[in-house]
């Protein structure tokens, strides 16, 4: 399940390099701290500090039965995160972190997106057909946008669940299916104070 992200989390992802570490697992599936100082161009000594960093954080966890002898792999921890704003944070080292974790979000949906895009030319038809790019309005309350995120939310981890099963069972045609959803009121502030 989603959890939120706390203070000390968030202040861990104001370094660059742990948060690119994070994405190419997410993105490539685990990973030696070999392999990441390869892609990154660092030494081993730094790959190796940050994920530990990451795990202690519970962002990343050991990949059980991948590798052979003492090779350790690294894999995101199954259930992703949330988190709110940067201007939610009290901290400043934590604001700072959120907002990294948001302008690495917003980047990565663009970047996700344009290859999504480029990709649909050569993309199986039975694919095509299951994808969708949606945008809709709507005019809640703020009641009732919590409760339709919750049910989102629910029917997400539902899927996220059978993902796992995929994952363990190493199924062929499946594949990474990326899933955007953000719930934002625009145009609502509070009153400035008096």
């Amino acid at each position: 399940m989603n959890r939120k992200l706390d203070a000390r989390t968030l202040k861990s992802f104001t370094h660059p390099l742990r948060l690119r570490i994070y994405e190419l697992l997410e993105d490539q599936g685990p990973q030696t701290a070999t392999t990441l100082a390869v892609e990154l161009g660092e030494n081993t000594g730094a790959t190796s500090y940050h994920l530990r960093e990451l795990a202690k954080h519970g962002m990343i966890e050991i990949a059980e039965g991948v590798g052979k002898g003492k090779e350790k792999y690294w894999r995101v921890t199954p259930g992703g995160f949330m988190t709110g704003p940067p201007w939610e944070e009290k901290d400043p080292a934590a604001a700072a972190g959120a907002e990294v974790m948001l302008d690495s979000t917003l980047r990565r949906r663009g970047e996700e997106l344009a290859r999504w895009r480029e990709e649909g030319a050569t993309t199986p038809q039975e694919w095509i057909e299951a994808s969708v790019l949606a945008h809709r309005v709507f005019r809640l309350t703020a009641p009732e946008m919590g409760e339709m995120t919750r049910e989102v939310l629910a029917v997400l981890e539902r899927y996220r669940l059978m993902s796992e099963a995929h994952v363990e069972r190493r199924t062929e045609d499946a594949a990474r299916v990326v899933v955007h959803f953000d719930t934002f009121p625009v145009g609502v502030s509070a009153a400035p104070p008096a």
